[in-house]
């Protein structure tokens, strides 16, 4: 990464030394006339995170950056020109066919020994970050029932046990009035089943059915617990079987519940390996710092997290899809590679029934934010995946199986990503803003980390991490990498909260159903 500063002066970052055109850092933005450190003459006001021409590009020339052809000028553009949506052509999409598969095999790098974090250990062998009760729906119907039952357990009965830290109702609007037997509907229904049991959640199973809905309760359960002896009554409660009215459905709701609580809050934190964590990487209102600072330190930390035998997945097709290219080398085998290559043909071939495409994916907010278009948003979004060979890839709603660096496929909304890594099993989850957002999810802490300082100061009691200190040499991008890697360490131990959970900043789980609605 090239900085060109004077404090005092005109700040441009350019990252890669093919680059044509800077990021421009001053938080005002630089007037018409100012004059970089090298300099390089703005010709017009360019806003703060916006793209500067540093050469003279002709009409039809490339426009590089990540040292990646992001547009082809649509006109003729001077250096010091504000590079604009307006001025570019996006490029196609790379082809799927022949690309390079598994050709980079870097040695491995020296393992990272010794690092623990406090955990909960569970009976599958999985380890939470977080001891919480999780209520799992089969159908929107009772979400209003359970509601109000979790509201009450929260201020009557969580006092009593004051080792739990929640308890969470698992709702969602599927399970009725869906095509439960179309084919894809195997995404929605497996990632309900994988999102009971989440590591965080301590394998304590309950169900609230309403009773005539297409998704059956049993669909939700292991065959195991089915078939050893554990009877309906112990993991189910039916609102339809019910005679005792709205007073008796809570009740006997809350009486279940209780007899879980007493379970968990038996359970004690104890010391593990770093190769416990789970982590999902996430980023959500980016701009063009998101990759500039924080998404390449989540990349240095999510490396540091595989030496420590740790699994790391990051995600959000259509901001994969035009760096595929960049990815498909790293796959750890050719298969792997080719099912990188699947994700993204099904995710094309979904967007095309829908009449989309990957353009559609780039918000106002990104555009404001200096983001021209998805190539531009994608080469951003793929440092969070660090350097690390790539060691499977995860279909949406399916469980991660292993350790190492993951791509698990979701599509790029928040809402429905993070609920897809809360399935593969995440315990412990960080999202990067440029723009803010407060998101956060109820079964996995969220460290949000801001791109930029400005939105730091902005919102000093929701951004947990300051990665603007990288373009202002405060912290070294290596620096940055660690400080996260260690955080991580300290949230997952329950050491520290992040600003979600202080706030009990909870957004709503969100499945992905690509199936019809009928």
């Amino acid at each position: 990464m090239e900085l060109i500063q004077h404090l005092d002066s005109p700040r441009y970052i350019r990252l890669h030394p093919e680059d044509n055109v800077g990021v421009v850092v001053n938080e005002q933005g630089v007037a018409a006339g100012g004059r970089f450190a090298d300099g390089l003459e703005a010709l017009e006001g360019i806003p703060q995170s916006h793209k500067v021409s540093l050469v003279a590009i002709p009409e039809g020339g490339n426009v590089v950056r990540y040292g990646e052809v992001i547009g082809y000028a649509l006109k003729p553009i001077a250096a010091g020109t504000w590079v604009t949506e307006a001025v570019l052509r996006m490029p196609e999409p790379p082809v799927l066919d022949n690309l390079p598969k598994a050709t980079i095999k870097a040695p491995a790098p020296a393992p990272l020994e010794g690092y623990t974090f406090e955990g909960f250990r569970n009976p599958d062998g999985t380890v939470g970050t977080r001891n919480i009760l999780g209520v799992t729906t089969t159908v929107q119907c009772v979400v209003g029932v359970l509601d109000h039952c979790v509201d009450r357990v929260r201020k009557e009965l969580l006092p009593k046990y004051p080792n739990v830290d929640d308890v969470v109702a698992l709702s969602h609007s599927y399970g009725c009035g869906v095509a439960i037997n179309a084919p894809d509907a195997v995404v929605p229904i497996r990632t309900l089943y994988n999102i009971s049991r989440n590591p965080n959640l301590g394998g304590q199973a309950l169900v609230i059915s309403l009773g005539c809905e297409k998704l059956q309760a049993n669909q939700l359960m292991d065959g195991d617990q089915l078939t050893n002896g554990m009877n309906e009554e112990d993991w189910l409660f039916r609102l339809q079987d019910s005679s005792t009215g709205f007073i008796g459905m809570v009740e006997e709701i809350m009486a279940m519940i209780e007899t879980r609580l007493k379970v968990l809050d038996q359970r004690r934190r104890e010391t593990v390996p770093a190769s416990e964590l789970v982590v999902g990487m996430q980023c959500g209102g980016s701009d063009a710092f998101s990759g500039i600072t924080a998404n390449p330190a989540l990349g240095v930390a999510s490396d540091l997290l595989v030496r420590a035998g740790a699994t790391v997945m990051f995600s959000e097709n259509t901001e994969v899809r035009d760096g595929i290219h960049l990815l498909t080398p790293r796959a750890a085998t050719p298969e792997i590679a080719d099912a990188l290559i699947r994700e993204m043909d099904w995710y094309d071939r979904y967007l095309e029934r829908g009449m989309a495409d990957r353009s559609a994916n780039t918000t106002p907010g990104n555009k404001k934010g200096g983001l021209n278009n998805i190539v531009e948003k994608a080469m951003g979004s793929i440092a969070k995946s660090g350097n690390s060979p790539i060691v499977g890839v995860v279909s949406p709603g399916e469980r991660i199986r292993g350790k190492g660096l993951y791509f698990c496929a979701t599509p790029a909304s928040d809402f429905i990503c993070g609920t897809l890594q809360l399935a593969a099993g995440m315990n412990l989850h960080i999202f990067t803003t440029g723009r803010g957002t407060p998101y956060g999810l109820s079964m996995v802490p969220v460290i949000k980390v801001a791109t930029r300082t400005q939105l730091a100061e902005r919102w000093p009691d929701l951004i947990d991490v300051d990665a603007g200190q990288i373009t202002s040499g405060r912290m070294t991008l290596d620096e940055m990498g660690w400080h996260i890697f260690q955080l991580y360490l300290d949230v997952a131990s329950g050491k520290k909260q992040t600003w979600a959970e202080k706030h009990r900043l909870h957004n709503d789980l969100v499945l992905f159903n690509p199936a019809p609605v009928t």
